[in-house]
């Protein structure tokens, strides 16, 4: 079917689309309407931790959805019970609240810290309600949410912001310790700040901040709503730097392509009520029984270590490359990594891997002098091989 076949003005314009449009997908490979493949190195920003259309979601998918849809969030139904007890059994968590979107998952941490300052107040017996972010840091689109996150121009763009959310620097522990007042309830960050261009905060940082935070009385956060399910090589980036935080925010690859995320949190950390916290759709048991299916993947033997082994075999390859044209070095943890090209071409680079052919690449660049590399975390040794060779030709091609 030809493009211009398609209605596509009948969706809202939100975004700058290629004329394009995708119909089929398995591994790290989609097909579009022309029939041309590309391989993917996007996976829906991370959602896709086992590539497109893996068997485990299709028979999980299939299977769940011919005994039960939808029973209301009034009742249990046995996927949430599962999925919640896997989540608790493998982290320093005992509760689960799951939500439809990583932005979702943000703002109900957001509205258990501020309802723990109402329980846990400060001296003068006032509650708590400011949460500590950091600049270029991203935690979703929702009004509060974007208002927590630092991404430059977000101020304003539906202002005024949800107020209580001061900024800090990642990496910097004083920066943190200055913000911090009476009205400090919390600190919120991405262990790998992700669309800042892969930003890892540092073992020392992550610890420092867990001890502030408890000298403090406050709560530790960490959204690992791009960085948590395996992608740095642990099943969770707080692992990373062994500590045990308050909150965790998951989303994108708990549902390895369908709509689903968490929040997480310690026993005495979770002092919601009846009626404050909700959703018609949370604990769906169609989109737990799928993340059922995708943390039973990722707990196999030998899985992690994997990804281990290819963000370790990625980031030599990256390197290699970054010598070979000039560029200036990689970052990154796991198979969530970053390419930085020293000079403003991303997006050139971007539209020419898309453009070549008879084969497409997909890359993604949330800065102009940066790549980001997001594969399926089943990704093989020859795909890697094929996307930076790839890459090489696009780079001399654009004369890089």
């Amino acid at each position: 079917m030809e493009f211009s076949q398609y209605d596509v003005n009948a969706l809202m314009q939100i975004t700058s689309r290629p004329s394009l449009v995708f119909t089929q997908g398995q591994g790290m490979w989609l097909t579009d309407n022309n029939g041309k493949r590309y391989l993917d190195y996007l996976q829906g920003w991370a959602v896709n931790c086992l590539g497109h259309s893996p068997q485990c979601i299709v028979d999980a998918i299939t299977s769940q959805a011919g005994k039960l849809l939808n029973p209301s969030p009034a009742f249990y139904n046995e996927p949430s019970i599962v999925l919640a007890s896997l989540l608790t059994a493998n982290s320093v968590f005992d509760r689960v609240f799951f939500a439809n979107s990583g932005a979702e998952a943000n703002e109900g941490a957001i509205k258990l810290a501020r309802k723990w300052g109402k329980v846990n107040k400060n001296a003068a017996g006032e509650s708590r309600y400011e949460i500590i972010t950091f600049n270029h840091g991203f935690h979703g689109r929702t009004l509060a949410t974007m208002s927590a996150s630092g991404k430059s121009g977000w101020d304003t763009m539906f202002a005024p912001q949800v107020p209580g959310f001061p900024k800090a620097e990642l990496n910097d522990i004083a920066s943190v310790e200055k913000l911090i007042t009476d009205k400090s309830v919390a600190v919120i960050l991405e262990p790998v700040q992700g669309e800042s261009g892969v930003i890892p905060a540092t073992r020392e940082f992550m610890q420092a901040l867990r001890a502030l935070t408890k000298k403090h009385n406050m709560l530790l956060i960490v959204d690992e709503v791009q960085a948590g399910m395996g992608r740095t090589g642990e099943l969770f980036a707080y692992q990373l730097s062994n500590i045990e935080p308050d909150i965790m925010t998951l989303g994108k690859g708990i549902g390895g392509g369908v709509p689903l995320a968490a929040l997480l949190a310690r026993e005495e950390v979770s002092v919601f009520e009846p009626g404050e916290q909700g959703g018609t759709y949370n604990g769906n048991p169609v989109m737990t029984a799928v993340g059922i299916a995708v943390l039973n993947e990722l707990l196999k033997p030998g899985f992690l270590q994997s990804v281990k082994d290819k963000g370790s075999y990625l980031r030599g390859e990256l390197l290699k490359l970054s010598e070979k044209h000039g560029l200036d070095g990689e970052r990154g943890e796991g198979l969530l990594r970053a390419l930085k090209l020293g000079k403003d071409i991303g997006p050139q680079i971007v539209e020419a891997a898309r453009n070549m052919e008879p084969v497409g690449l997909l890359l993604n660049s949330p800065r102009p002098d940066l790549l980001r590399f997001m594969p399926s975390l089943n990704v093989t040794k020859e795909e890697l091989d094929q996307m930076v060779s790839m890459l090489s030709d696009i780079l001399i091609k654009l004369g890089h």
